[in-house]
């Protein structure tokens, strides 16, 4: 079944707005769905991206023509984020309403890129929803492939799937440099995978794919913007409580070591002699510092 026999349930703001998903989400398909009369800038036509790349310019003439109040949409425009800037002063100027489609929010938020200072607001779109397919949903597919669009509408979901992911680890995690260590990120997915909606431990995870815990540290945090894993609000006081009598027990435990050393308090160390000039010196400085303990860890 076609991805459009499906409805979705986002609805399109007044003005202006960037919307942001992962690939194959079917951001265009609604796009050409509740715009179908607007003007269309797609960044994945090569030709077009180099010619904007080489002149930003060349867009401003494209949207001169264009009548007040016109809509625009602007697809992948996380690949030029340099357009932003005629997108913001068009707005100003002429009132052109825009649709900025993207999949990469992390080259949205590079350093000088202008997001329109509250111009646009921002719309996620997801895969879908049980209330979006209805009776075709089923929660057995649903857990064993996901519900993006471009995956749920294939003919052979596995086959689809396994190309997804090869298609993200190249275009997502490789060509964008978030992580170092490729293939250890690749054996890192489908051990992640099993672990959803579970507590995460790091050193286990790290362990079970082969990984380095670096790697397994950066998708977590979702460095770049591309998290491979969410943390729950709900955990949070959880992790709070258990680092807290962490800190207890390594405090009392420290308060017992000094009680069998005959002294509550943390001894001081004595102000050192002066070791320049001489080697004398310095020999009895390196006495007292092993005759003197110094603070305990």
């Amino acid at each position: 079944m076609d991805s459009t026999s499906y409805p979705r349930l986002l609805t399109a703001p007044k003005g202006s707005f960037f919307l942001i998903g992962p690939r194959g989400s079917g951001k265009s398909t609604w796009i050409r769905s509740a715009f179908p009369r607007a003007h269309r800038v797609d960044l994945l036509d090569e030709a077009l991206y180099q010619s904007y790349l080489a002149d930003i310019g060349a867009f401003a003439a494209e949207l001169r023509v264009l009548p007040p109040g016109s809509v625009v949409v602007v697809d992948e425009v996380q690949r030029l984020p340099a357009l932003l800037n005629e997108v913001h002063r068009h707005i100003e100027d002429r009132r052109l309403r825009f649709v900025l489609c993207g999949s990469s929010a992390r080259k949205l938020k590079t350093a000088g890129t202008n997001l329109l200072a509250g111009r646009a607001v921002r719309r996620s779109l997801h895969p879908f929803l049980p209330e979006e397919l209805g009776k075709d949903f089923d929660l057995d597919e649903a857990l064993r492939y996901g519900t993006l669009p471009v995956i749920w509408t294939a003919p052979d979901r596995g086959e689809a799937l396994t190309a997804y992911a090869q298609l993200y680890l190249k275009e997502e995690i490789q060509a964008e440099a978030l992580v170092r260590n490729l293939p250890g990120f690749a054996r890192f997915l489908p051990v992640a995978a099993l672990f959803h909606g579970e507590v995460i431990n790091v050193s286990g995870i790290s362990r079970d794919a082969g990984a380095a815990r670096t790697t397994v540290d950066a998708s977590r945090s979702g460095q770049g913007g591309k998290s491979s894993m969410q943390t729950c609000a709900a955990f949070a006081p959880l992790r709070t409580c258990r680092t807290s009598c962490a800190a207890s027990s390594s405090a009392a435990a420290t308060a017992a070591r000094r009680r069998r050393m005959g002294s509550t308090s943390c001894p001081s160390r004595p102000s050192w002699p002066s070791w320049r000039g001489s080697r004398s010196s310095l020999r009895r400085t390196r006495t007292l510092r092993l005759d003197v303990p110094g603070p305990l860890p």
